[in-house]
């Protein structure tokens, strides 16, 4: 199915609003990963353009070891970055660039496991608000605890980062009033992910949108942890999305719908696109072919 075919289908679904009269530049990086980049690239560049507010480019890193001096994207002339990119730090120029972009006024999309990235740099780690890996400790931040309906820092030592074994797993609904979560159920099924758990990070200003339960039955936590989450960086907007490692996760309607929103809402502050049909509830996932 092509492009125009395809965003024909979903707008009969109630997906895509009107074809947007002028699009939006969309960057999406990635070049070094944990986990298969070349398979997830490819869906999150097409969930983009099919929403028919995005054009993407796509700026791919030289290979571990390369020359990282010679990656300097434009990222002024974007209106999202999205990172799909866990790998070497980016030169202090670059880094530079981007957290200028950012705090003027630049939106991003962090996806999955772009949140283990950079643990040294601080001004990355106070925009995606909570990250894993890398050696993160509690001299990283703290963990975010869900306690008798409020999110609490927790300071207690230990690493940041962890998953049980890949399986399903219900997603709860802790904010329907947020542009990118306006009409979607209070519970709904996710298809085989990793659970990122015990998340930290700086933690300033972090809202929760949507957490799953980490069962210790699959090797989680016993927490409710935040797995799609908003956050502002001077002007900038961040949506960051902890689900979507490999095929399943990102064929889920749901990975695909609170992507396409969020790309949306960080690009603009605002969510047009209406909730599709085959939006899944809390009893059977729902997904897309590839």
């Amino acid at each position: 199915m092509n492009i125009r075919r395809r965003e024909l289908f979903l707008m009969a679904l109630g997906a895509l609003p009107a074809m947007a009269a002028t699009k939006r530049k969309a960057l999406l990086i990635d070049g070094q990963n944990n986990h298969d980049w070349k398979l997830t690239s490819p869906y999150l560049k097409r969930y983009l353009e099919e929403t028919g507010m995005f054009t993407v480019d796509v700026a791919t890193t030289p290979e571990k070891g390369g020359d990282m001096a010679s990656f300097r994207p434009k990222f002024k002339d974007y209106a999202i970055v999205v990172l799909n990119y866990n790998g070497e730090d980016w030169v202090k120029e670059t880094e530079g660039d981007f957290a200028a972009y950012v705090k003027g006024g630049g939106g991003v999309v962090v996806v999955h496991a772009a949140n283990n990235a950079f643990p040294a740099w601080p001004e990355f780690n106070e925009m995606i608000g909570l990250g894993g890996w890398g050696n993160r400790t509690e001299k990283s931040g703290p963990y975010l605890r869900l306690r008798e309906g409020k999110w609490v820092p927790d300071m207690t030592p230990g690493r940041g980062g962890h998953h049980g074994k890949q399986h399903a797993y219900r997603m709860l609904l802790r904010d329907g009033a947020h542009p990118i979560m306006r009409g979607l159920p209070k519970e709904w099924m996710h298809a085989q992910d990793e659970l990122y758990d015990n998340l930290r990070g700086p933690a300033k200003n972090v809202h929760v949108l949507a957490t799953g339960f980490s069962d210790p039955s699959t090797g989680g936590n016993g927490e409710h942890e935040p797995l799609l989450m908003v956050l502002p960086y001077g002007k900038g907007r961040v949506f960051h999305t902890a689900i979507g490692h490999a095929a399943p996760a990102v064929q889920s309607v749901d990975f695909i719908v609170t992507y396409q929103r969020g790309s949306e809402w960080a690009a603009t502050g605002k969510v047009t696109q209406k909730l599709p049909s085959d939006f899944p509830g809390p009893d059977k996932v729902s997904q897309r072919a590839p």
